[in-house]
């Protein structure tokens, strides 16, 4: 099942490249897959459950690497390393260039499947870096990597970044505007 459940999920990433999520059917996931169609359906009942469970395995395992590099390199290398995967994402980019609604709608925020993996995703990295999290940091951390989909960066801005937000959370508040007082509205 596992096995299937992989090829799925590569098939899917490989079908949405090729055609686009809106063009994409179920008999295209299946083919480029190398499952029958049936057993496909055994596994999904829509192309819709098919992109959720794709997205949600490609979340966790980017949040896997990305924790395993914030417990070995620090906070802003997996912080960078996320941005960059996001940002050069095959099927990420082939959504971004073709379907912006749909990346609209993949880049909001919302309380349910691969947003609460990458939240989960998101607080195990901080954890990994030895860094608590408040949902507030949490969620600074994942609307900044979600603007690398739509606007990939370069490796050295990645890195500026990356350390600012990085800074940031260390701070648990953002720095003060220049001139600026407690009292200041």
């Amino acid at each position: 099942m596992a096995r299937t459940r992989a090829a799925v999920i590569d098939g899917t990433q490989r079908a949405v490249e090729k055609y686009g999520s809106r063009k994409t059917t179920m008999a295209d996931v299946a083919a480029l897959a190398g499952v029958a169609k049936a057993t496909l359906y055994n596994h999904f009942r829509t192309k819709r459950d098919v992109y959720a469970a794709t997205l949600e395995a490609e979340v966790q395992a980017l949040g896997s690497e990305c924790a395993a590099l914030a417990a070995d390199e620090g906070l802003p290398a997996a912080l960078a390393r996320a941005a960059e995967r996001l940002g050069s994402h095959a099927t990420l980019r082939r959504i971004a260039l073709d379907e912006s609604a749909v990346l609209a709608r993949l880049a909001t925020p919302a309380d349910s499947g691969a947003w609460s993996v990458a939240r989960r995703a998101v607080t195990t990295m901080l954890a990994a870096a030895g860094r608590a999290a408040s949902p507030a940091e949490v969620e600074l951390v994942l609307r900044w990597l979600v603007t690398h989909i739509g606007a990939p960066a370069g490796a050295a801005e990645l890195a500026v970044g990356a350390r600012a937000i990085s800074a940031g959370l260390t701070q648990g508040s953002p720095a003060p505007m220049p001139g600026w007082h407690a009292g200041h509205q």
